[in-house]
């Protein structure tokens, strides 16, 4: 008898670009699929099916809100954290254009703030453009320097995808406020790595995502703080579903699948950064033996799960190459296909051809010791292998 084997996959450290769903997650959304369960539409209030299926968008709506310490009104389901930072941009700057037309955010963004603020120059509105220094964080000073009377908005993110560097949100959100200018942070590394509570770090929009966080891709979510003066323009319309800011069908299994993700990110918060921390060491002290290995990542003022590091004299593409049984990446998985060093590296400075070299690995809940043990092998017989002249 022919048996056949299934191949072996990757050893997978690219967890910021996509977690996998969490057993526990996939279990909650599977109640809202299929002919025997609660798979009607939430906005079906005629009956009982929709109304059930309502409950729990609601219940996920107070799980995600409780992560943030916001109230569940506050939170606008979105398909991921991408349409989140389109609506708080777009829809902010259109709705408050005559409280100002200048909007303030940093050069190394992710791709759904920094071209969302392009999209907003071609408009007419002004954008200013920070520069962070080589950690990858944007100080007080700096934000304080670029506003203006007319700064209407700052949209600054609260962890870099691809560095983990930690913006002190707080004080910069503080430097908005005193000019009356509104807050957005692009929390969608942020959740379970770093303490969020809105009111305490004074945010007043926020952008959130399903599949950074053991959750469904599809699916996100924009805080939008109760206030008068916060104001959105709708971008999808067509039903008025969302308090008007956001109209469509809601996705009830990806919503639930979403909320237990983020309850749960909030309830393994101690051990899951226990547990990532731990293999970051191990990760960091297998690669001793290296030279020319230089974090690009500020070890001291970062996440844990994410570690940018360049392998000096060697193109990072070739090393990815050299490295097909372990999934990682050169940068933001939405830049991947670029041939160009990434925009962020060189954004803070790193010269181009460390840029070029470096590679971003990252960690999370299912990765085992097992698993850095077995990579670090891959990794230092490729760059030995890379590093070595041909004969």
């Amino acid at each position: 008898m022919t048996t056949t084997s299934t191949p072996s996959l990757p050893i997978y450290l690219d967890y910021a670009a996509t977690t996998p769903v969490d057993n526990r997650v996939a279990d909650v959304m599977q109640r809202y699929l299929t002919v025997d369960q609660l798979f009607a539409n939430p906005a079906s209030r005629s009956h009982m099916l929709g109304w059930q299926a309502e409950q729990a968008v609601e219940q996920a709506r107070r799980q995600v809100a409780d992560t943030i310490g916001a109230d569940p009104r506050e939170i606008v389901w979105t398909s991921g954290a991408t349409e989140a930072d389109n609506l708080a941009l777009i829809g902010y700057m259109r709705a408050n254009r005559e409280r100002g037309m200048h909007l303030v955010t940093s050069i190394i963004e992710h791709k759904a703030i920094v071209d969302t603020a392009k999209a907003l120059e071609s408009e007419g509105f002004e954008v200013t453009w920070l520069t962070p220094g080589e950690d990858g964080r944007t100080t007080p000073e700096q934000l304080r320097a670029a506003m203006r009377d007319d700064t209407a908005l700052v949209s600054l993110m609260a962890v870099n995808n691809e560095l983990g560097s930690i913006n002190d949100i707080a004080a910069l959100a503080e430097v908005a406020h005193e000019f009356g200018a509104v807050f957005h942070t692009d929390a969608a590394q942020a959740v379970g790595r770093i303490p969020l509570d809105v009111t305490a770090l004074g945010i007043d929009l926020m952008s959130l995502s399903g599949h950074k966080s053991y959750g469904p891709k599809g699916v996100g979510a924009l805080y939008v703080k109760r206030h008068p003066d916060i104001r959105l323009e709708a971008l999808i319309h067509g039903g008025g579903h969302e308090r008007g800011m956001r109209s469509g069908t809601l996705p009830t299994h990806q919503i639930a699948g979403m909320g237990e993700a983020f309850a749960l990110m909030q309830q393994q918060h101690a051990e899951d950064q226990a547990h990532i921390a731990g293999l970051q060491k191990r990760f960091l002290r297998g690669l001793d033996e290296l030279d020319g290995v230089v974090a690009n990542t500020p070890l001291d003022q970062a996440v844990p799960n994410i570690l940018n590091l360049a392998f000096e004299g060697i193109d990072g593409e070739s090393l990815l190459m050299a490295l097909r049984d372990v999934a990682v990446s050169t940068g933001s998985a939405c830049n991947s296909a670029s041939v160009d060093p990434s925009y962020v590296l060189l954004g803070v400075g790193v010269p181009r051809a460390l840029a070029l070299s470096s590679l971003r690995f990252s960690f999370g809940r299912f990765t085992s010791e097992n698993d850095i043990d077995h990579a670090l092998t891959l990794i230092r017989h490729a760059v030995t292998g890379l590093r070595t002249p041909p004969r």
